[in-house]
């Protein structure tokens, strides 16, 4: 029997409130976020997240709790299983993602390895 693949990527109730919540201030017609990673920081990697106006070629997309991710086909591989939660405290406030792919992480948390 095969085994099931582990979904790209799932969300938190907090990240997909704060999906919702931003989708609804757009200013454009948007159909959902995009996240991905850049190369970027002193460990190799950072995530990015954005407005998505349209799916762009070979996206995955990630429909869960009401809301629509779409995936950049370069972040795939690096982001598969991973979990997109939404945090708020009295220095920051974004998304994090609990990343089960990362090998290390800088200090400062903003950069990642594989």
């Amino acid at each position: 029997m095969a085994r099931a693949l582990p979904k790209a990527l799932t969300l938190t109730d907090a990240a997909a409130e704060r999906v919702k919540e931003l989708m609804s201030r757009s200013d454009k017609p948007i159909i959902g976020l995009r996240v991905g990673v850049k190369t970027r920081g002193c460990s190799g990697m950072s995530y990015f997240v954005e407005y998505a106006e349209e799916k762009k070629k070979f996206e995955e997309v990630v429909e869960d709790k009401g809301v629509t991710i779409l995936i950049d086909p370069a972040a795939t591989m690096f982001l598969i299983g991973s979990e997109m939660d939404y945090a708020e405290d009295k220095f920051q406030s974004g998304f994090t993602f609990k990343n089960p792919n990362e090998k290390a992480r800088c200090g400062c948390g903003e950069s990642f390895s594989v």
